[in-house]
């Protein structure tokens, strides 16, 4: 039996703590909510599957989960494909210092509020915005974005771009540079290069980007409610909702613990498959 090493303990004691105040303790406190009821516009602790029943039986919760699961998908797809490019460009392509500069200046999006990103694409979005006043001037639109999946999904995608670009770069900087020689020097396109060393080279990489974009557009609630109108609403949309007819906290918490099972059932299988050896021939 392995004594117990208090200096090592020591050290991770504080991550413990904070795990279990700001992650364990919340998680669960949500998962016993789910199971009480609301009487008299009042939460009452209590064990009753009422709140499940309902919500399980209910077909616009299930139309939500699926559009959420579909559109934070397109998002992680989509910010993937659309990165990979400046990304391959950033990381074989420019100097170090340029590739430097390039992430600096992908971090200061993040300083500004998300809320206030979003909405300046309202504006552009806009039927008498500035992207259909643009192609107005060719004879073109107007368009309707906003309140469309499409206007949700660029508000996703301006969420979870500069991380998924940053984690791209990262991932081909660091692949070694003799494997892409060899390829070229066996007479390997770029293309070809790309799908058999720098894909499986970097597939870890990869796969972590677009799970955080996943995540991310997963449990975000600010571009569907500005920019897609709500309708179709999307989980986070639809907890919000049902908090507010009736004070249905337990209800909520019902949508909540699908969200949180969700992610870990996708999360953990992007990883077994990110960490996955490839199979020897």
């Amino acid at each position: 039996m392995r004594r117990l090493n208090l200096y090592a303990l020591t050290f991770r004691l504080p991550i413990i703590i904070w795990q279990t105040l700001f992650f364990i303790g919340p998680l669960i406190f949500v998962v016993a909510m789910s199971f009480f009821v609301v009487r008299n516009f009042q939460m009452v602790e209590t064990f009753e599957f009422d709140s499940w029943k309902r919500m399980l039986s209910r077909d616009f919760v299930w139309d939500a989960y699926v559009y959420t699961v579909l559109m934070a998908g397109s998002a992680a797809i989509l910010a993937s494909l659309i990165a990979f490019p400046a990304a391959y460009c950033l990381a074989f392509q420019t100097s170090a210092r340029t590739r430097q500069i390039a992430i600096l200046l992908l971090i200061i999006p993040f300083f500004t509020s998300y809320l206030v990103r979003t909405f300046s694409w309202y504006t552009i979005l806009a039927e008498a915005g500035v992207l259909n006043g643009a192609v107005g001037l060719v004879g073109l639109g107007p368009y309707t974005l906003l309140n469309t999946y499409v206007g949700t999904l660029i508000g996703y995608l301006t969420l979870v771009m500069p991380l998924v670009l940053i984690l791209q770069t990262v991932t081909m900087a660091n692949i070694d540079d003799r494997l892409i020689q060899a390829a070229r020097n066996l007479g390997c396109s770029p293309a070809r290069t790309i799908w058999t060393v720098i894909l499986p080279a970097g597939k870890t990489g990869f796969v972590i980007a677009a799970l955080f974009a996943f995540i991310l557009s997963f449990g975000d609630f600010v571009a569907p409610f500005y920019l897609g109108g709500s309708n179709p609403p999307t989980l986070p949309i639809l907890i919000i909702d049902t908090t507010k007819a009736g004070q249905q906290w337990p209800r909520a918490a019902v949508v909540a613990v699908i969200m949180m099972v969700t992610l870990f059932v996708i999360a953990f299988s992007a990883i077994m498959y990110a960490y996955r050896k490839r199979a020897s021939r």
